[in-house]
């Protein structure tokens, strides 16, 4: 008999079915959307504020956070899980039990948040980009988009953001970002760093490197 094994983004993608599998049983078929791993922990995140733990992947415990909105991305950092979600909505927490929602200064949706450098980056509706050092203060910054961004990633010095219609944005700093030229007009809805690559995913089966 052969054995299975996955790593690195195999096993996301089977901790995001399992986590969905469960969560279906209970919950009317409502959708997970992002995952992390943080201090011994995954933490999933989805549809009407759901957010589940779990330390192996395997047996998942719902939470009770302070929202029922969707929750769309979760980044750990500086020894605190970030969630963001519909309505602005940022949760915080310490110990993946304990959740707290935090003064977002906006009503866009946000899609997606990392940690690097020392700095949360949130990223979401109408080219909205918040950066935190503590997760807990947040400050809006100037986009050079009005267009949705619905990821953002941390690698080789510095941040990049990804969205509709191809947007990829840059940033040394979280602070100061620039528009770059994709070379694609399919909305990008995901981007990664790894092995010296930042790898961009879309629509229509849309995949874009740099390195």
């Amino acid at each position: 008999m052969k054995t299975l094994r996955l790593y690195g983004a195999g096993l996301l993608v089977l901790l995001l079915v399992l986590a969905r599998a469960l969560y279906n049983l209970g919950s009317n078929n409502l959708d997970l959307k992002s995952v992390t791993y943080g201090n011994g922990l995954f933490v999933a995140v989805g549809g009407r504020g759901a957010i589940f733990i779990s330390p192996y992947g395997a047996d998942w415990t719902k939470q009770n956070p302070p929202t029922r909105n969707f929750l769309y991305g979760v980044a750990y950092g500086n020894n605190i899980f970030v969630v963001v979600g519909d309505g602005g909505t940022i949760l915080t927490s310490p110990d993946e039990v304990n959740w707290t929602a935090q003064p977002s200064r906006t009503s866009k949706a946000l899609y997606g948040v990392t940690y690097g450098n020392g700095l949360f980056v949130a990223v979401g509706q109408g080219g909205t980009i918040l950066t935190s050092l503590d997760g807990v203060e947040w400050t809006k910054q100037i986009s050079p988009t009005r267009d949705q961004l619905e990821g953002v990633v941390y690698g080789n010095g510095i941040f990049v953001a990804v969205g509709w219609l191809g947007t990829v944005l840059t940033s040394p700093d979280g602070v100061d970002w620039t528009e770059r030229t994709s070379d694609a007009n399919n909305s990008l809805y995901g981007v990664a760093y790894g092995n010296g690559i930042f790898v961009a995913v879309g629509r229509d089966g849309t995949i874009l490197t740099s390195r």
